[in-house]
């Protein structure tokens, strides 16, 4: 299959991924149509663009935290070079197109910065490891503040309808996904020689850089400043969703446990499809019914949170490719 026609499968499935599932959080709430335009219409947008500015300062940490990664392998960007590559990686990851956001970071640091694509591809693997690390630890929180509950709307809404779909699945299906496995596990130890002879020469020499840049946060000078700020990048996505909540009267009541359980699903949900397009806004709005929150406020409440941050990344991400030649231009002139 050409690239060009695998993109444009990747951006039609993709695309219709997020459509489907609004159109499913739309059909939940349909009738409540009025009483949600009004929740938008009443919500206290003071408290919306708190949690902006709170998602905004977590993005630019983000950036800032990039450097502890990168200086050990002797590379070090400028803070506005390394912010833009965040924001702009953020709005590409908009686009229904898989991890788009991730070769346009380590793009533009390549081009501005001469960290070589491979190096800086590797240093973002390493920070969505962390990040995952912490998201279990986040859950494993939720877990012990938020058992019966989890337990409760775990069955409800994922564990019963899978175990639907697996009861009426055949076994002719089954023994045909078992025998795939197979195949590929055979065919990978079969050829596994020839492709570690892949792994030389100049294809070796990406994988190398690749794994230089994983292998960054073992070279790490200040491990604890990096760690520690891991952790406030992640406090503040927390309480950037939790700042959002008080926009309205009935989700106020949401409390920090209630939040934690929000963040963790949510943050699946954005994992799940380009920007969390439908597939957060079902999450969370679910979680909110589970929680006693009424129908129309708590289908508003994700799109609050989801289009606010929407109109931040979209405006820096923007600004960051219009400025980008612009200030390294006056940059090189300086150099000279």
């Amino acid at each position: 299959m050409k690239p060009k026609t695998k993109s444009i499968i990747q951006f039609v499935v993709f695309l219709g991924l997020g459509i489907l599932l609004v159109w499913l959080a739309y059909t939940q709430v349909a009738s409540e149509k009025e009483k949600i335009l009004k929740a938008f219409a009443n919500a206290d947008y003071f408290w919306v663009f708190i949690s902006s500015l709170i998602a905004f300062s977590s993005h630019v940490l983000r950036a800032y935290r990039w450097n502890y990664l990168l200086e050990p392998l002797g590379y070090k960007t400028s803070f506005f070079n390394a912010n833009a590559a965040v924001f702009i990686a953020y709005f590409a990851n908009y686009a229904p197109i898989p991890r788009l956001g991730e070769v346009w970071r380590c793009t533009v640091l390549d081009r501005y910065e001469k960290v070589p694509f491979q190096v800086g591809f590797g240093t973002v693997i390493t920070e969505r490891i962390v990040d995952t690390i912490l998201l279990l630890v986040i859950f494993g929180l939720t877990l012990l503040f938020q058992f019966s509950e989890l337990i409760g709307w775990s069955n409800e809404y994922i564990f019963d309808p899978v175990q639907a779909k697996f009861t009426a699945m055949s076994s002719f299906k089954l023994i045909v996904i078992c025998l795939v496995f197979s195949i590929g596990l055979i065919a990978f130890l079969f050829y596994r020689k020839k492709l570690a002879g892949k792994l030389k020469g100049k294809f070796g020499g990406i994988i190398k850089g690749f794994l230089e840049g994983l292998s960054s946060i073992r070279k790490t000078k200040n491990f604890w400043a990096f760690a520690g700020l891991s952790v406030l990048i992640w406090t503040m996505y927390f309480y950037s969703s939790y700042t959002c909540m008080k926009a309205q009267p009935e989700t106020s009541v949401i409390g920090h446990k209630e939040c934690l359980t929000i963040m963790v699903f949510g943050t699946l949900g954005i994992v799940f499809t380009p920007g969390g397009l439908g597939a957060y806004h079902l999450i969370v709005a679910n979680i909110l019914f589970f929680y006693g929150i009424e129908k129309a406020p708590a289908a508003a409440m994700p799109w609050l949170i989801w289009t606010s941050q929407f109109i931040i990344i979209s405006i820096t991400g923007l600004i960051s490719l219009a400025l980008l030649p612009i200030v390294n231009k006056k940059k090189n002139v300086v150099s000279q």
